[in-house]
């Protein structure tokens, strides 16, 4: 066994002739537990948050997503599109058309993003999960039929029994506004209410109105143009793979977007907020740290005679300077690895019993702060607290054996 991590470890769990030096070793220990300790927690609650979000987007956004580059629309049926259709791994394709119109009920107005979808909208998304009210429609052998968000339906102030039908304005694409008679320059058109959806997310709650593709296209002047495809994949299928392999069929002129992409600025804000967590805690840990140079300061002055003792059997000064920068060393081991195995043990904790609580219960979409333990995360508190202590010991503890040695 190393000589100098042998003596450095007795020092560690010996009694010292002033309880004070115990004391402070203690206390460092401690002080560097409880910053790994909340560094773990913190990166484990904004993984939460982020799967949470994930979740509730993929309630509503496909599994890729087909949109041009240029433009607002495009044709879904020619050569290119054809190919992408017969790939084996996709299950099923969906049409989708959003503008911006004019929703109407009643006295009510409020302006609206109609999503325009095919038939088989419904096998591209769960969406008895994000009904709440109604029965989704798009269209009967007489009726159109609209699916409002909840938040949309509040403004409204609809819901899925009530029998008469909204007004729904869009402006005609190809003509010009008739100061005389400006209704003229509007594309109208009535749709009573199917069911009303809730995504928990403002963006698709407050704004989105799903009808007919066949409605959408009537109200906003198009053939067969569509604003993206929706895409659909069988069970067990590489998505990044088949993302890929559409990119390339397709060329530049289109972008093939996931899940993550389709919402990449909500997923990048959650990322910055998490990494300059991390870096604000790496700073907590860092002050913690120091506490070991007190306690590594009070060792080297309580072990004088020992020093002495050392050098007169023979041991060199780098040696000795070995023995206390191990001493501190294994104390930010230490409380680096306890910290870890805390900070996993409570977030496993919060995930089975939810002990911390989000506030109102029924008033957020989860009752209990979510956390999620990424391997990834573990390692890179364990390193940078290592990297961090290593560092903040070395230079000390060759200052101090200078001036006592």
């Amino acid at each position: 066994m190393n000589i100098s991590f042998y003596i450095a470890k007795r020092y560690l769990i010996s009694k010292k002739s002033h309880n004070a030096v115990n004391i402070i070793s203690w206390v460092a220990i401690c002080g560097v537990i409880v910053a790994t300790m909340a560094t773990v927690c913190t990166l484990s609650v904004f993984n939460g948050f982020q799967s949470l979000v994930s979740g509730m987007f993929s309630s509503f956004d496909p599994e890729l997503k087909i949109v041009p580059v240029e433009g607002k629309v495009f044709d879904p049926a020619t050569a290119q599109f054809i190919e992408v259709y017969s790939l084996p791994e996709i299950a099923t394709v969906s049409e989708s058309l959003e503008d911006n119109v004019l929703v109407r009920y009643r006295d009510k107005q409020v302006p609206a993003v109609i999503k325009g979808v095919s038939d088989n909208f419904g096998e591209q998304i769960r969406i008895e999960d994000i009904l709440i009210d109604g029965k989704f429609m798009l269209k009967d052998e007489i009726h159109n039929y609209a699916n409002p968000g909840i938040a949309l339906a509040n403004t409204l102030g609809i819901n899925a029994a009530f029998i008469y039908p909204m007004e729904i304005y869009a402006p005609k694409r190809k003509a010009q506004v008739n100061l005389a008679n400006p209704v003229s320059a509007f594309n109208s058109d009535y749709a009573y209410i199917g069911g009303v959806f809730m995504v928990n997310q403002p963006v698709y709650d407050e704004n989105y109105m799903i009808v007919s593709i066949e409605l959408a296209r009537e109200m906003l002047d198009y053939e067969n143009e569509v604003s993206s495809l929706e895409i659909k994949l069988k069970d067990g299928v590489d998505i990044n793979g088949v993302q890929k392999n559409i990119r390339r069929i397709l060329g530049e002129n289109y972008q093939v977007k996931n899940r993550y992409e389709q919402q990449e600025e909500a997923f990048k804000m959650i990322n910055i907020e998490k990494w300059v967590s991390f870096l604000v805690l790496c700073f907590i840990l860092l002050i913690a740290c120091f506490n070991v140079i007190g306690s590594i300061t009070m060792l080297i002055v309580e072990k004088q005679a020992d020093i002495v003792t050392l050098h007169n059997m023979g041991a060199d000064n780098s040696l000795i300077f070995r023995i206390f920068l191990f001493e501190g060393w294994i104390i930010i081991f230490l409380g680096i690895v306890l910290g870890i195995v805390l900070g996993y043990l409570l977030c496993i904790g919060q995930q089975y019993f939810g002990w911390i609580k989000m506030g109102t219960e029924g008033f957020f979409s989860v009752d209990a702060y979510p956390v999620m333990i990424e391997t990834g995360d573990l390692l890179m508190v364990l390193m940078s607290g290592l990297i961090i202590g290593f560092l903040i010991v070395l230079y000390p503890v060759r200052y101090f054996m200078k001036k006592n040695v």
